[in-house]
């Protein structure tokens, strides 16, 4: 589209995470270093929370990568709003064990402890990660804590990593999860981007892209697009998109603020943040 105008290789705002595009900001970058000690120290329950479009699956898919490089076996599941039965065969689908011939989920949990047991007799670590946490049903949290009371003498044979929207810090207050609850060691809150890591985060991205020129963003653009945004990955991607298509429409070769405004006014996420309405 917008590519050979800027002299870019691909488009520099993609929706769709990609691990490439990390960019190793403060939040971002202690919670992906909290889980990685976390789990390296056998700990049962991590839990990362943070608003829509803060970075939570791209963080999820980097945590899987690094784990599967040391040599840990995971198990990902991306939509747990799953009841009790259905998490089970899950779980035992993401390790390999064989199900479909048992009938009740005592013997798909057995098939699942002894898969653990192997994997511990061979010095495998197990983790399992859970994507969009919030929307587990509350049978199903608790069929998970069931799942994490397997361990041996000295080491616990499955953790769990809870990735999830702050509505899930909200659902593990009820008093009948307090028993999960207790057991989260570790939990980290990812914030969003502020000014100057959002300039940080614009050139980044282009220079992912193949961007080598001087700053395509004009100061005053990337401030605009920082309180438009307010800081969120998914929504400044969506707005810088859309300014890069408004320039490249216009013929211009730079983003101004000019084209952010009216990329701003497109999105209705941003035009939903009351004071936004002196910058524009």
């Amino acid at each position: 589209m917008y590519e050979a105008h800027f002299g870019l290789q691909e488009p520099p705002f993609a929706l769709t995470p990609n691990t490439r595009y990390f960019m190793r900001a403060p939040s971002h970058s202690d919670a992906l270093e909290l889980l990685l000690v976390a789990l390296r120290a056998r700990e049962g329950f991590i839990k990362i929370t943070g608003e829509v479009g803060t970075g939570k699956t791209l963080l999820c898919r980097l945590l899987l990568n690094a784990l599967t490089t040391e040599g840990a076996v995971t198990a990902y599941i991306p939509n747990p709003r799953l009841s009790p039965e259905s998490l089970y065969q899950a779980v035992a689908d993401e390790l390999g064990v064989d199900v479909t011939a048992q009938g009740n989920p005592h013997r798909v949990l057995k098939s699942i402890t002894d898969c653990l047991l192997e994997k511990a007799r061979a010095g495998q670590a197990v983790v399992l990660v859970i994507d969009e946490a919030q929307a587990m049903p509350e049978e199903t949290i608790e069929a998970l804590r069931l799942l994490t009371n397997l361990e041996t003498e000295t080491a616990r044979l499955l953790q769990v990593v809870l990735f999830g929207q702050p509505e899930l810090d909200v659902l593990l207050k009820r008093d009948s999860l307090r028993q999960l609850k207790q057991r989260i060691t570790f939990q980290y809150t990812l914030i969003p981007l502020d000014r100057g890591a959002t300039a940080q985060y614009v050139r980044h991205r282009l220079a992912q892209a193949g961007y080598n020129g001087q700053e395509l963003f004009a100061p005053c653009a990337v401030k605009l697009l920082s309180r438009a945004s307010g800081g969120i990955p998914r929504l400044l991607n969506v707005i810088a998109h859309k300014a890069m298509l408004v320039a490249w429409g216009m013929g211009d070769l730079h983003i101004e603020k000019a084209h952010v405004k009216r990329a701003v006014r497109d999105t209705d996420s941003a035009m939903s943040i009351g004071w936004l309405g002196r910058w524009l």
